[in-house]
């Protein structure tokens, strides 16, 4: 009976959870995907390139939602079976208390593991293959980053103005700087362009302009009554390069024994190409190791609060004031959680301290829970 009892509870809890992870996951992925429609509109990149790397970032979005969305279905469902006189039959069917907490407990463990999967090593290629389709991609729409009367320089090296366009669909009073090197640089002036292509390949025909060319302070110029500016193969200023959080979880552990200059599998190491792997960044390093394998570890404690809620009884005068009081106490470690990360350094010993928290929060609470079960008992 045991068993069918915990079921029930357990299955109640992971629909309403796996419930709210999506819906919350998917509004916040919708916003962000509207914030990256800038990718496409501003950035010229293509349709695929958009919806791809859109995708690409919504495991990071349930890997952040996860932790307050666990403490809210698990608070509101045990309150639920609380307040509806549901766990009064756990009790009649002579369930422990600590049966119950010990059961949850360990279904929390289980969860911190699927966290940390999701968090270290699902969510960082997911993020690497999401700015892989940056670097990889070209800029195809052209024309829907120029802005009328405004220096567009999304692409790289490459500034362009344009005072508007005619009925036909002309981009009028063109400007165009095209920059080599400080001492190399083409200026071009043309009455009106178009877009075209060409084999694949997208060209600015320009009318009636000139061409101004500065090679070494050496000035040439010529004039044209019909001129093509080749875009092929430019790259735009979009950020293509990978960033801490898009290096894979195995990578970042070898840099930090690299930088550490720790002889533990230092042969392996030394020949293993890792971006970012400078000593500047080391801090950024620990943190994002941090964020991926520890923080997981409250969600143990954020469990062992919500399981406060069975101590008392709905009968209790003052059973309001005490689930407000759980609630913010929760609400405070997933804060916690996330502002300790400002607290981390270079210094390992310094780290450890920081490290073996939520541990010790783990402990604490159970231990208090431990001692008030058992002066219940006493009082009996």
């Amino acid at each position: 009976m045991e068993k069918i009892l915990f079921r029930k509870l357990l299955i109640d809890c992971l629909i309403f959870f796996l419930i709210t992870l999506f819906s919350a996951s998917i509004i916040i992925w919708v916003f962000q995907a509207v914030n990256f429609l800038d990718i496409m509109i501003e950035d010229g990149r293509d349709y695929l390139v958009y919806i791809n790397y859109s995708l690409l970032n919504f495991p990071k979005v349930v890997s952040k939602v996860l932790p307050f969305v666990f403490f809210f279905s698990f608070f509101y469902v045990i309150s639920r079976y609380e307040l509806n006189n549901e766990l009064i039959i756990f009790w009649n069917f002579g369930v422990n208390k600590l049966q119950l907490i010990n059961f949850l407990f360990i279904f929390s463990i289980f969860l911190t593991l699927i966290q940390i999967i999701l968090t270290g090593f699902i969510v960082p290629n997911a993020q690497d293959k999401a700015r892989s389709f940056l670097r990889t991609s070209s800029v195809n729409f052209l024309e829907s980053f120029i802005k009328q009367k405004k220096f567009n320089d999304t692409i790289k090296n490459v500034t362009i103005y344009s005072d508007g366009k005619d009925k036909e669909g002309n981009l009028l009073n063109l400007y165009l700087k095209k920059v080599e090197n400080i001492n190399n640089f083409q200026i071009t002036y043309a009455k009106k362009g178009n877009f075209i292509n060409k084999r694949n390949t997208q060209i600015l025909v320009l009318y009636e302009g000139e061409t101004i060319n500065v090679v070494n302070d050496k000035i040439t110029n010529f004039r044209f009554s019909k001129s093509d500016f080749n875009l092929k193969n430019l790259e735009t200023n979009t950020t293509t390069y990978k960033k801490t959080q898009e290096v894979s979880s195995t990578k970042l552990i070898n840099c930090y024994l690299r930088l550490n200059n720790s002889s533990i599998f230092k042969v392996k190491i030394e020949n293993v190409i890792i971006e970012n792997c400078v000593s500047a960044n080391l801090n950024n390093v620990i943190k994002e190791l941090y964020k991926r394998f520890v923080v997981p570890f409250y969600l143990p404690s954020l469990m062992l609060i919500i399981l406060f809620l069975i101590l008392k009884s709905k009968e209790n005068i003052n059973y309001f004031t005490y689930r407000v009081f759980i609630f913010l106490f929760g609400l405070l470690i997933i804060i916690s959680s996330e502002m300790s990360l400002r607290f981390i350094k270079n210094n390992f010993i310094e780290n450890i301290k920081i490290f073996i928290v939520p541990i010790m929060i783990i402990i604490f609470i159970y231990t208090v829970i431990y001692l008030n079960l058992n002066s219940i008992k006493e009082k009996k």
